[in-house]
């Protein structure tokens, strides 16, 4: 049977004549329970009234056969910013208060016997209108996150390109990136991407998800076969990496240095790529990778950033110190330290005291194979600086 055939026709009228009392009382009602409610500003009040009336006026239609229990119709009222001020739990609760308005009055509402009839529709009702706030809801979340990836996408290639302006901060602030420092950007194979027929989205929901457990502001993006995560928050790179590699696709993962803030990601994001770049160079790597320790791999590789950080860290700090100088220069052509102690007709203990000093100047270790090759390059571009007849280009 249909609700017109539940309730009466003149159960339905009265129903109709008192909507724009039952309206104020939605009202009131909802001034007077939630405190939710109350701490809204002025404007937000008025569109939950608005839906509230609305709520009312749609009962009544639909009760009289004239139109579904339609939550376009009540929440079409108010702005669609209204599920993000208010949660589906609150507009439950407003679907409740209006529902209870029209319950608590089923007695002066309803014609003698028909009572019961009444309040079966109001609880079916109030059902379709609870189904329906839910969809509501759904249809905000999956759309908002439409807009959020294509926010993400704008700010992450941002990042990548060095152009972190006002209107990129401004997006990012939107992500929830207003104030966050301490960032880091992790570089690695995409497990999805759009070349391969996948959805890259999948792959930046894993960052997500795992950014969410472990508490850290995060934006990422699929750039081709590599998988971008800017994380902010981060006080131990090495760590954060490793916490996210399983995000990552089998290969190498690069963590940039840590840096400031969003506008200074472009330095970190610049190293990163370099870094994965150039990380096959280096068969023992570690994984996850810092593109700090893959700096002799990358000036091979043609990033100039490289280049002048190597001779900045080593030439130029060991110029200060000639005799380092000469003992690192002399080492790394010896076969071992008693080889660099004759050549420099110096007694052995000695050579390992400035292999000490020079570890302590450069941060370099000349005893560790990698660290070695990475003085060893750094000492062969400053070399080419000093003969101005050569040149980096």
């Amino acid at each position: 049977m249909s609700r017109r055939g539940l309730v009466s026709l003149t159960t339905r009228r009265q129903v109709r004549r008192s909507g724009g009392d039952l309206a104020r009382a939605a009202t009131q009602r909802l001034e007077a329970t939630h405190d939710w409610y109350a701490r809204l500003g002025a404007e937000e009040r008025s569109w939950v009234a608005l839906v509230a009336q609305a709520g009312i006026a749609n009962f009544i239609e639909w009760l009289d056969g004239v139109a579904p229990a339609d939550t376009r119709t009540t929440f079409g009222a108010a702005p669609s910013e209204l599920t993000r001020t208010i949660s589906l739990a609150q507009t439950l609760e407003l679907a409740r208060s209006v529902v209870d308005v029209v319950d608590e009055r089923v007695e002066e509402l309803a014609r003698p016997g028909d009572d019961t009839d009444l309040r079966i529709a109001v609880l079916r009702y109030s059902q379709e209108v609870a189904f329906g706030a839910a969809q509501v809801y759904a249809n905000a979340a999956e759309q908002r996150g439409a807009w959020d990836a294509r926010l993400e996408s704008l700010v992450i290639d941002a990042v990548m390109r060095g152009e972190v302006d006002e209107s990129i901060r401004s997006r990012a602030a939107a992500l929830g990136w207003g104030e966050v420092t301490d960032v880091v950007v992790l570089v690695g194979s995409s497990p999805v991407s759009g070349d391969d027929g996948g959805d890259p989205s999948t792959a930046v929901g894993q960052v997500h998800s795992t950014a969410r457990r472990l508490g850290r502001p995060v934006i990422a993006g699929v750039q081709g076969a590599r998988l971008v995560a800017v994380v902010g928050g981060v006080e131990d790179p090495p760590a954060m990496a490793r916490a996210f590699a399983q995000c990552f696709a089998e290969g190498d993962l690069v963590h940039g240095p840590l840096v400031h803030d969003l506008a200074d990601g472009a330095l970190s994001a610049h190293a990163a790529v370099a870094g994965h770049v150039a990380a096959p160079g280096w068969p023992g790597r570690p994984h996850p990778v810092a593109a700090d320790d893959l700096l002799a791999e990358r000036a091979i590789a043609g990033d100039d950033l490289a280049r002048v950080t190597l001779v900045e860290q080593v030439q130029l700090a060991l110029e200060d110190h000639p005799s380092l100088l000469e003992t690192a220069r002399t080492h790394l052509e010896s076969p071992g330290l008693e080889a660099t102690a004759r050549e420099l007709i110096v007694h052995v203990n000695t050579v390992r005291y400035r292999l000490g000093r020079i570890s302590d100047v450069i941060g370099y270790d000349l005893t560790d194979p990698h660290e070695a090759f990475t003085v060893r390059i750094a000492l062969a571009l400053g070399a080419i600086l000093e003969d101005p007849s050569k040149s980096l280009g």
